[in-house]
């Protein structure tokens, strides 16, 4: 058993003296109490995570003491004990918090099963709080924009948040679309339910369909048992419909119904299952342009559409700049776990503030995490960078260093893979599956190289912008 902290309140000693040494043999940490006013003292520390309590105390009973405990929002499972048993009594512990009951005498295989059950729960409890917490996002993990267009990109958002109306959020890759879309959530009346981010583009297309609305077992070979699918997780939550411009038409058509109907039929399954869930679509694509080339359903435009926001260039709002090197600099030492405080060299900070980041905040992410680990001394300097960010000129004509033979070999193919991909997905207008198809790789290979890439700040997409 797990060691967890346990207090035994109990009037007589006898009592106290023996559970207290067979649950320290058994591994817990107790702690007693021979009333319930010097138990209640204890307990406020917070860190008692079962308490077994005697209900008939000379100064307080036991009952009173579970109502004291849950009014102060102690987190503590109580299990009661009594020697005179009776319905009434045993609802009137469970009805005023307590989450067991047992009759004097207690025998100990039964308070260990007993305990254990309890365990469990507190632990599938903390799991499912930590789950949440990463589900939905931390709100304090928000960078809080100055420059005039998102000050009013914030009060679209605070506009939109409360209500359930989908939202399509547009812009270049890395300008915040996610970002944007899992603040509207957690403005919203569903912020305590899920926050589920599908990135359509990555989703393989034979499996698509399963993916987002489940299926049953042995729907199609390898369906081995059921799947609820992705729009039945975010049931009462937001679905975050990243890169909606690669969903192929079939799939266009059931997003559609899902939308009309709020209901959602699994892959092999008759039956139909509502769906309360909010949806926020988002793409780096013209869908309008999409939709006159028969891309795109213009239906379904319509329906997402209903209420957009558009993420801007990095560029174009450079006020925003030398706050966010700082507060991406703060999260990155955070998430690197780097203990000492870094700064930027001025230099580097004013080649910041100057570059056009064409593969904006992610960009800069990119660039910023990769200077973490090499500086030396709390500072990034321009030897930190990678070679091809360092610019020719004043920062802003676009041309940058050529790949040297300072490069290893594997540094200098990765260079000559960034040309080709970022070539191809120009030449098919940003459509990554036409480029995939060009490149003679699958729609996820390059999805994953993109990833790789940009992992070493290397920007890889020069796509139109809406």
């Amino acid at each position: 058993m797990k060691s967890i902290e346990i207090m035994v309140i109990d009037d007589e000693p006898a009592i106290r003296q023996i559970l207290g040494a067979y649950l320290n043999k058994a591994g817990c940490h107790v702690t007693v109490a021979a009333n319930g006013l010097d138990a209640y003292r204890r307990l406020t520390q917070g860190d008692i995570e079962i308490a077994i309590c005697d209900i008939k105390m000379p100064d307080i009973s036991g009952i009173e003491l579970v109502q004291r405990v849950r009014a102060a929002g102690i987190d503590t499972n109580f299990i009661m004990m009594t020697a005179f048993a009776s319905v009434d009594t045993a609802i009137e512990a469970i009805q005023a918090g307590a989450s067991d009951y047992m009759i004097k005498p207690v025998r100990n295989q039964e308070l260990m099963h007993r305990l254990l059950k309890l365990a469990d729960l507190r632990g599938l409890r903390a799991e499912n709080q930590v789950l949440r917490t990463l589900v939905q996002g931390k709100k304090e993990d928000y960078f809080q924009f100055h420059s005039p267009v998102m000050v009013e990109i914030e009060r679209l958002i605070s506009k939109v948040a409360p209500t359930d109306s989908t939202v399509l959020v547009t812009g270049a890759s890395g300008t915040g679309k996610g970002i944007i879309a899992r603040r509207i959530h957690q403005l919203s009346t569903r912020c305590a339910e899920p926050f589920i981010p599908v990135n359509c583009g990555a989703l393989p297309e034979n499996l698509m369909e399963s993916e987002l609305f489940g299926h049953t077992k042995g729907a199609f070979t390898g369906a081995d048992k059921a799947r609820k699918g992705l729009f039945m997780e975010a049931d009462k939550g937001t679905i975050f419909l990243d890169e909606i411009g690669e969903l192929p038409l079939l799939l266009q058509v059931k997003l559609l119904h899902v939308i009309e109907e709020k209901s959602v039929r699994a892959v092999g399954s008759e039956q139909v299952r509502r769906a309360d869930v909010r949806i926020i679509a988002a793409t780096n694509r013209n869908l309008e342009q999409m939709v006159a080339e028969g891309k795109f359903r213009q239906d379904l435009y319509f329906r997402l559409s209903v209420f957009h926001i558009h993420a801007p260039l990095l560029k174009d709002r450079r006020q925003d700049i030398p706050k966010l090197l700082r507060f991406l600099l703060a999260r990155g030492c955070d998430q690197l776990k780097i203990t000492f405080q870094t700064v930027l060299d001025p230099e580097v900070e004013e080649l910041f503030v100057s570059h056009d980041w064409p593969g904006n905040i992610r960009e800069m992410e990119n660039v910023l995490d990769r200077a973490l680990i090499l500086a030396e001394k709390g500072c990034i300097t321009l030897a930190d960078l990678p070679a091809q960010f360092l610019r020719c000129g004043d920062g802003q004509n676009g041309q940058t260093v050529q790949v040297n033979s300072c490069l290893t070999l594997r540094e200098q193919l990765r260079h000559f893979e960034h040309r080709v991909i970022s070539q191809a997905i120009q030449e098919t207008d940003g459509d990554r599956r036409a480029a995939s198809q060009r490149l003679g790789i699958g729609l996820s290979s390059l999805y994953r190289k993109i990833e790789e890439l940009e992992a070493y700040g290397l920007l890889v997409e020069v796509e139109k912008t809406i």
